[in-house]
């Protein structure tokens, strides 16, 4: 249902305030995954964003020079400005796993406190409810 704020604006439902307000308050990153080009070569964008309460954002840089040694997707870090930054993920056959173990990294050096939209991606990822009996049962 929707609701009003009392300036007449509409209000934000609470899975979306929740999210503005720790981008805010919390030691977070927002991390917003899109397909810039669908058709061959494809390639991809991880649009990141630094909360508020972050002051120094050299551990992006750091852990992306790490993911590039190792990375065999062809890959690049833009820095916009001292809050936000883009990576380019290039075509290759382990395009989505390279950008999955990078946003993993982040989650991990970040103790989990990331916020993962998927924007315009279509890698499911590993099933989260895996059932042994589903893929091997009698």
């Amino acid at each position: 249902m929707i609701g009003f704020n009392p300036d007449g604006s509409i209000k934000l439902p609470e899975q979306f305030a929740q999210k503005k307000e720790k981008l805010s308050s919390q030691r977070c990153i927002k991390i917003k995954r899109e397909i810039v080009n669908d058709s061959a070569p494809k390639k991809c964008v991880l649009h990141i964003t630094l909360s508020d309460v972050i002051p120094d954002n050299r551990f992006i840089e750091n852990i992306y020079g790490y993911f590039k040694n190792r990375a065999t997707v062809p890959n690049s870090i833009k820095k916009i400005n001292e809050k936000e930054f883009d990576v380019e993920i290039g075509t290759d056959f382990r395009r989505c796993s390279d950008c999955s173990s990078l946003i993993n990294e982040y989650r991990e050096f970040l103790e989990g406190n990331i916020i993962e939209e998927k924007g315009s991606c279509t890698f499911e990822g590993m099933k989260k409810n895996f059932c042994y009996e589903d893929y091997f049962g009698d």
